[in-house]
């Protein structure tokens, strides 16, 4: 189910940029004419990971600094935050966790301009936020979020490009469904072969690929029981180095942009150390190990290469003798406060 799911994602893309076209122009004015003290991003698991792809675009295209809100000092600490002037951007599945839905109820309350990028239309969330965006995954069955989580990524970057009113970053938009269905037959087996015996990766990433290795290590953890940690590639220098040895597996996204030069640098450094490197990187990088996909406008690859990086799992957890859509101790709804 999470293959066939992941799989199905260019379809489900699809189906979101030809809906609430006109809703999410509105949007995009809405945010052009406010002017924004504080910007926040509402999340938990893979949707947090989408959040910060989307908070990535925000301050990169648009200057603005974002801040992931830490839900319990509403939820349990019921702080007394200041929301006039505050963009609160919550992204969800389900749309019924209290500690998603909580604070966005909070801070629109209290005068916020409040967004919830959310599968479920009909659900707390989705009822809560001033803007409800659907993502039009349709019903999600595997435990691990695939579809949704693109189309997260999809619904954020959409909202920027609208906000930003960049016809470039549109135009990419509409060439992503027949990207993605061109990254679902990447061959990452090589990938396969070096994770089915293993034990514990380091996935790293830097910048805008840098929610990418988080979701990833997220994934491997959750669906092939990989003990698994992502970091930014100018991180791993200040202590995770130390976990380094020889045949530790290291798998590094290296998508396009300003951050590529030095993550293939950190590749070869860490060949030379002895870790047993899976560098993902375009077709025109020759050292690569795994050939990511590309997107029309480089600020989308991440998008293009999780859905590769889905069809590996899928495939890396059966070669683990594990099925990915019954997850140890993991149910599909997460509810916490």
């Amino acid at each position: 189910m999470m293959l066939k799911e992941a799989v199905s994602a260019a379809e489900c893309v699809a189906l979101q940029l030809a809906s609430d076209t006109e809703r999410y122009a509105e949007l995009g004015r809405k945010l052009r004419s406010t002017s924004f003290s504080t910007a926040l991003t509402v999340a938990r698991g893979s949707s947090d990971h989408a959040a910060n792809y989307c908070a990535y675009l925000i301050m990169a295209r648009l200057g603005r600094v974002v801040a992931s809100l830490p839900m319990s000092l509403v939820t349990l600490y019921k702080s007394p935050l200041v929301t006039r002037d505050t963009l609160t951007i919550a992204i969800s599945q389900s749309g019924q966790s209290p500690d998603v839905v909580e604070p966005i109820r909070y801070f629109r309350d209290g005068g916020a301009t409040t967004i919830a990028l959310v599968n479920e239309t009909d659900s707390p969330l989705a009822h809560a936020a001033e803007w409800a965006m659907p993502l039009h995954a349709g019903r999600e069955q595997s435990v691990a979020a695939t579809k949704s989580f693109i189309t997260s990524l999809v619904a954020g970057a959409r909202l920027v490009a609208q906000w930003q009113n960049d016809p470039e970053l549109l135009d990419g938009l509409a060439a992503l469904p027949e990207a993605l269905l061109e990254a679902t037959r990447s061959d990452w087996s090589n990938a396969i072969e070096v994770l089915a015996p293993a034990k514990n990766i380091m996935v790293v990433g830097r910048g805008i690929s840098f929610p990418i290795a988080l979701e990833s290590a997220l994934k491997f953890k959750e669906t092939s029981a990989l003990q698994a940690e992502a970091f930014s590639g100018a991180e791993i220098k200040h202590g995770p180095m130390a976990l380094i040895e020889d045949g530790y597996p290291l798998m590094i996204f290296a998508t396009r942009g300003p951050t590529q030069a030095s993550l293939l640098q950190l590749a070869r450094e860490m060949r030379e150390r002895g870790a047993r490197v899976l560098l993902a990187a375009p077709a025109d990088i020759a050292e690569r190990d795994l050939t990511l996909p590309t997107a029309a406008t480089p600020d989308l690859d991440p998008i293009v290469a999780v859905q590769a990086f889905y069809v590996m799992a899928a495939k890396l957890a059966a070669a683990r003798g594990l099925d990915p859509d019954r997850p140890r101790h993991l149910s599909k709804v997460t509810k916490t406060n």
